[in-house]
Formats: structure tokens, C-alpha cells, sequence
């Protein structure tokens, strides 16, 4: 008896360790499931930028807007390519990757996504700028932070802000082979994403974010609320994607045209429809596509939506 008595603690001094290793294979087993759902969630954020109408000048199941390159099944096959992307680098924020890394599942991403389009650059901003997003939601996620636009911002800041910001400051080494975004913001002074990402997405959590949950509290539902979310951002952002195709006049006149329409009442006006679908028409018809403004709607839904705000179809 006494053997057997000797011998009795030695499995319950072994058991803390069998717990801990089954609890840490649990939350392992819940971040991967946290990581899967956040890139639906970022899939669907996408989706619902691309079949928002009217979007001025902007591909939407409607038309193909300023575009003769690609049309809506072009931006589907390209979400398909994404769809393991953004669980990917949310794996990769989790676990506090370096930012290269991050970049380098980014430039893979975009290979995808070129070779689904044929070429066409549909989501390499989005790419940047949700993926970015979805790693710093689940870094706080694995840190079992309480996911709140304040949180995510902060930790995409403090966990990648200088390595972005030394990604914003680098030089364009080859004037060839530089994305239209980079040339058009060495060209015109103007942020463009990379600045956005350096600066924590100011656009997205300043701008549109605030502006989809004021046009949601005062009563109007989701369409309208990104309707609004974008005008707020074509009327404040630097687009690239603007300066490249119009210019600093064409960027003037989408700044213009869009704080006309939030000064109108935005969506508040009743006739909000006609007056969106007017500016829409115009921009189609000088060519302007504010793309950089549609991939950030896109992280503000993302957000909003992470955030606890309602999931919308």
C-alpha cells in the first residue's frame, strides 16, 4: 500500500502539463477559426464595396464605370483568388510576424490575383490595405484584446508603424516597373496607400468609419451608409488612382463634385439617388475611377463589421 501510495501523485504532478498543452491546442484551434472567419469577413467587405451603385466612376454589376479593361466578373475571379490570402496573413498578424513576411504574402497574393484578372490590377490596394487590417484584428485577437477600432489601430502602429513607415519612405528604385500609385504620388506630392498605412489608416478610422456610423444612427440603412462613407472619403482622400487618370484637375473635380453631394444631404436628401447617379455619369464620362477610395470603404466595412457593428448582406 504504501508503493501505491508513493506512487499516486506522479500522474497529478504530470497533469498540469497535459492541460496546458491541451488548452494551448484549443486556443490555437480557435484562432485558426477566428483567422478563417475574419478573411470571410474580409472577402465579404469587398463584395459588397464592389456591388454598391452608383459609385461614381467605379465597376459595379451595373456597369463597368470609367473601365473598358474589366467588368464585375473580373473583380469575382479576383476575390476567389484572395480567399486564402487573408486567412493567411490574419495566421501571420497572430503570431507577430515581421512585416516582411507580410509583405512578401501580399506580393504573392497579388501574382494570384494578376494571374485570375489576365493582367488586370483589380485589389492590389485592397491587398495592402485589408490584408494589413486583418493582420493587426487578429494580432489583438490573440492577445485577447477586446476588438474596438481604437485597439486594431493602435496595434497595427506599435507591432508594423515604423517598419511601414520605412515602406512609405522608400525610393521608387526603378521608374519602369513602379506601380501607376507610386509614380503618381512621387509626380504629385500626394499620399497613397503607403502613406495611409504609415499614418494607421486615418482615412478609414478618421473618415469613412465614423461617417457609415452617423448615417446608420440616423436611421438609414447600409447601402446608404456606404453611399455616404464614400462620398466622405472621395471628398477628403489624395487618390492616386485619380491623379493618374485625370490628373490634378480631374482630382480636384472628384474632391469638388463629392463635398457637393455631402453638403446636399448626402443621402438624406431625397433625391440623393439621381444627384449620386449624375456624379457617376460625369466621372464615366472624363475617365476618373477613385479606386483608392473603394478599397478603403471596403476596410471601413471591415471594421465596422469586426467591431460589432451589424453584419449586412
Amino acid at each position: 500500500m504504501r508503493g501505491v501510495d508513493h506512487l499516486a501523485p506522479l500522474p497529478a504532478m504530470r497533469l498540469p502539463v497535459a492541460v496546458h498543452y491541451t488548452e494551448r491546442r484549443r486556443r490555437q484551434r480557435r484562432q485558426q477559426a477566428f483567422c478563417r472567419e475574419l478573411a470571410r469577413m474580409a472577402l465579404r467587405s469587398l463584395h459588397q464595396e464592389l456591388t454598391l451603385y452608383p459609385k461614381p466612376g467605379l465597376v459595379s454589376p451595373v456597369d463597368n464605370g470609367s473601365h473598358d479593361d474589366m467588368d464585375a466578373t473580373t473583380f469575382l475571379r479576383s476575390l476567389f483568388s484572395l480567399r486564402r490570402y487573408f486567412s493567411d496573413i490574419a495566421a501571420a498578424g497572430a503570431a507577430g510576424t515581421s512585416f516582411n513576411e507580410l509583405k512578401r504574402l501580399g506580393i504573392d497574393a497579388e501574382q494570384r490575383m494578376l494571374k485570375a484578372t489576365g493582367g488586370v490590377n483589380t485589389h492590389r490596394g485592397a491587398i495592402f490595405c485589408l490584408g494589413m487590417l486583418c493582420a493587426a484584428i487578429a494580432c489583438c485577437r490573440s492577445q485577447e484584446m477586446t476588438l474596438s477600432p481604437q485597439a486594431i489601430r493602435a496595434t497595427l502602429l506599435i507591432r508594423w508603424g515604423d517598419a511601414l513607415t520605412g515602406h512609405t519612405n522608400s525610393s521608387i528604385e526603378n521608374e519602369e516597373t513602379a506601380s501607376h500609385g507610386l509614380r503618381v504620388a512621387a509626380r504629385h506630392a500626394v499620399g497613397g496607400a503607403r502613406e495611409e498605412g504609415a499614418l494607421g489608416f486615418p482615412s478609414v478610422f478618421e473618415i469613412a468609419l465614423p461617417q457609415l456610423q452617423a448615417t446608420l444612427a440616423a436611421g438609414r440603412d447600409w447601402h446608404c451608409a456606404k453611399i455616404d462613407a464614400l462620398f466622405a472619403l472621395m471628398a477628403h482622400v489624395s487618390d492616386t488612382n485619380v491623379y493618374h487618370r485625370g490628373g490634378a484637375a480631374g482630382a480636384a473635380l472628384v474632391q469638388q463634385r463629392s463635398r457637393e453631394f455631402l453638403a446636399g444631404g448626402g443621402t438624406a436628401d431625397p433625391a440623393w439617388l439621381v444627384r449620386a447617379e449624375a456624379v457617376h455619369h460625369e466621372f464615366v464620362e472624363r475617365r476618373l475611377s477613385p479606386g483608392g477610395a473603394a478599397d478603403l470603404l471596403a476596410a471601413a466595412c471591415l471594421i465596422h463589421t469586426v467591431c460589432g457593428g451589424e453584419r449586412q448582406a
